[in-house]
């Protein structure tokens, strides 16, 4: 029995670990998918708590799965997790069978899962936690309780420290498809095998009280004036295998809203696109953004052309009105830039650099 809770812990522990690890990388990234669960079910009053619930809920994971492993509170921890592992099998369960939500972040942009697996997961982790709330008192700590309580303790608060310093300097890992050496151009082109849903247009007469349905190329012969024209629909005739591009939705408009987006990217020389996804903290990040550009690196030693990039570009413009201003959706940017702003280094469609913009100037000597 021993060795069979044991075994359990570990496993139970080290998942948590893993995922909350994962999730430590990029607390913003948790933080959205919390939001896009609030806007399903209208608790848009959530939307400004999420990054602090993905902090909590990331350092957690972590301290939780090293109490568990330990056997420290081994009574307080397991039910804890009993609680949360519920919790969660009640998400992904409503992502799965309701459709709604795509991916539950379980692990992160990292290790994508979708709804389904997360949701059979969840019921594997629950049977587990089960064991552990059931048997719980064949657990021992295997530390004393000050050097359990040191360990879960040191756990907390590293885990906290570093999703701080991701929040302001970017993950340490890259996920997503902006990553540095991606080819933002190839990354918007159909994968190589992808087949797209085949449509069909479907039209709805009424003919002597009787409904009447054809497509395009089946109109009946005797087609006349008293056919009663009903609706006109699309039909899903063969369903695509699900493959898409890694980038969909990345349109660069200039403030009159012409699509500049190929003139820019075809662009065979080096330039920088600054991302900020709006204007809110603009007053925080203005002086420093503008000591970089101005900056003689900037300016003559590699002559970077500048481009800022937002979702509020007549804002960035009022700002830094001697610079190119262009226009992006916001869900683009909070892909593509967890810190508002970041700093793209660009050679043609390539990703050579990618930084906060507090680290632009220690990093200033490696651009040239």
């Amino acid at each position: 029995m021993k060795k069979m809770l044991l075994l359990v812990r570990w496993i139970v522990g080290l998942l948590f670990i893993f995922s909350g690890l994962i999730k430590v990388n990029d607390p913003i990234g948790l933080s959205y998918k919390m939001q896009e669960f609030f806007e399903v079910w209208n608790m848009h009053f959530l939307n400004d708590y999420a990054l602090f619930f993905s902090i909590a809920m990331n350092s957690f994971e972590v301290l939780a799965g090293v109490a568990i492993i330990i056997g420290w509170r081994i009574k307080l921890f397991s039910w804890l997790l009993l609680l949360l592992i519920v919790f969660f099998t009640f998400l992904t369960g409503y992502a799965h069978y309701s459709g709604k939500i795509k991916t539950c972040g379980c692990f992160g942009d990292c290790l994508p899962l979708t709804a389904a697996q997360s949701f059979y997961k969840d019921l594997f982790l629950l049977a587990l936690i089960l064991l552990l709330v059931g048997f719980q008192q064949y657990i021992k700590s295997t530390l004393s309780n000050l050097w359990a309580f040191s360990l879960v303790a040191l756990t907390l608060v590293l885990s906290t420290i570093a999703q701080f310093y991701v929040l302001r300097h970017l993950p340490w890992v890259d996920c997503l498809p902006y990553k540095v050496g991606n080819n933002i151009l190839q990354k918007m082109e159909l994968p190589a095998g992808a087949t797209l849903d085949s449509m069909q247009i479907v039209f709805e007469y009424q003919k002597e009280g009787k409904t009447i349905e054809f497509d395009q190329e089946n109109f009946p012969e005797n087609f006349d004036d008293s056919y009663i024209f009903v609706s006109r629909k699309d039909k899903l005739v063969k369903k695509g295998n699900g493959l898409k591009p890694a980038i969909v939705d990345f349109s660069l408009k200039t403030l009159d809203g012409v699509d500049t987006t190929q003139a820019v990217l075809a662009n065979k020389g080096k330039f920088v696109l600054i991302l900020a996804k709006d204007a809110s903290n603009l007053p925080l990040w203005k002086k420093k953004v503008s000591n970089i550009v101005n900056n003689y690196v900037f300016a003559e030693k590699v002559s970077y052309r500048v481009i800022f990039v937002s979702a509020e570009g007549a804002k960035i413009k009022a700002a830094f009105p001697d610079h190119t201003v262009l226009n992006c959706d916001a869900t683009v940017l909070k892909t593509a830039a967890r810190v508002n702003p970041t700093f793209l280094f660009m050679e043609g469609a390539t990703i050579k650099k990618k930084l906060s913009y507090l680290d632009v100037e220690d990093d200033m000597n490696a651009l040239y």
